[in-house]
This record gives C-alpha cells, sequence and structure tokens, in this order.
C-alpha cells in the first residue's frame, strides 16, 4: 500500500525524467564545447592574419595567378637578401 503511486505512471515517469535529465547535460556539454572552438578559431584567424609576411603574401599572390613564376622568384631573391 505504501508504494503505490496513485496513477500507475511511477515508473514510466521516473525514467523520462532520467532522460530528460540526460539529455540536458548532453545539451549544456555541446553548447559549451562549440562555444570554446569559436572562441579559439577566431583567435587563431587573427592571429594569423597580424602574423602575414611578405613572403607569405607574395605566395598568396602568385597561388592566385597576379603574377608569374619568374616575377615570383624575383620578388623572392629580393625578399631573402
Amino acid at each position: 500500500m505504501w508504494g503505490y503511486m496513485g496513477n500507475g505512471y511511477g515508473c514510466v515517469g521516473m525514467g523520462l525524467g532520467m532522460v530528460s535529465m540526460l539529455l540536458f547535460w548532453v545539451l549544456v556539454i555541446a553548447a559549451i564545447v562549440t562555444l570554446v572552438r569559436y572562441l579559439s578559431r577566431t583567435d587563431i584567424s587573427s592571429e594569423h592574419q597580424q602574423e602575414k609576411t611578405a613572403l607569405g603574401i607574395l605566395k598568396e599572390r602568385y597561388a592566385r595567378g597576379e603574377i608569374e613564376r619568374e616575377e615570383f622568384e624575383l620578388k623572392k631573391r629580393d625578399l631573402s637578401e
């Protein structure tokens, strides 16, 4: 008599409560991981943009086809002197 829940849904309700609590914590952890990844990616990309060197810019221009190989090699030699 003491263990009677009244409506008969005691085990089902407890199971749903456990599943919803697990889902809650999974979402919280996923949100934290996403936030950390976003913040670290933003920091890396801004640092990368600040560290562009003359040689790096020259390589990018050559890769885009803005300059020919001869001009690339000439400017590369000039930069290394």
